[in-house]
């Protein structure tokens, strides 16, 4: 099983919004609706506390800091099957960030496939605000559970206001 920590960047004004990066590299150029992601990465649980872990992927998706804000859990999600499961914990900051600063980090895979060459990627080619029914449609399906969890929480804080 890997292991990845990360954060859902939010604002709410006109309405709620979070801030998304579209997964870079070849294999997702073509591809929208499914091909976003939470800013996150992969850590260690044994070796590493999941909260620095998810401000430090953040940080090295974006090339931006994690805006300050207090950290709201949304818990963990699994997904996948056999050697592609996943466990993924999120926590929501609200905060504002400029997408056009984003300065994405890079990963290295071989392409084209079987070509022998290496070509470096950036790990995530954009980063959008999205309303949260348009982020459902954008975000692969084991990371929407954190969506729901975001509005439930929200809606929670409206209840006690």
């Amino acid at each position: 099983m890997k292991y990845s920590a990360g954060v859902l960047l939010f604002r709410r004004a006109p309405e709620v919004r979070v801030l998304l990066g579209h997964m870079g590299g070849p294999l997702w150029a073509r591809k929208d609706a499914g091909a976003w992601s939470i800013p996150k990465g992969e850590y260690e649980p044994e070796t590493e506390d999941s909260l620095p872990a998810a401000r430090r992927e953040f940080t090295e998706e974006l090339g931006l800091p994690v805006p300050d804000g207090d950290w709201v859990a949304l818990g963990e999600v699994r997904y996948g099957s056999g050697r592609g499961k996943k466990q993924v914990l999120v926590w929501a900051v609200e905060g504002d960030l400029d997408p056009e600063r984003v300065v994405p980090g890079t990963f290295e895979m071989e392409w084209p496939p079987r070509s022998g060459q290496l070509r470096e990627f950036p790990e995530i080619d954009r980063a959008e605000w999205f309303d949260l029914t348009t982020a459902h449609e954008k975000l692969g399906t084991g990371q929407r559970p954190f969506l729901q969890r975001l509005a439930d929480h929200l809606d929670g804080v409206r209840a006690e206001s």
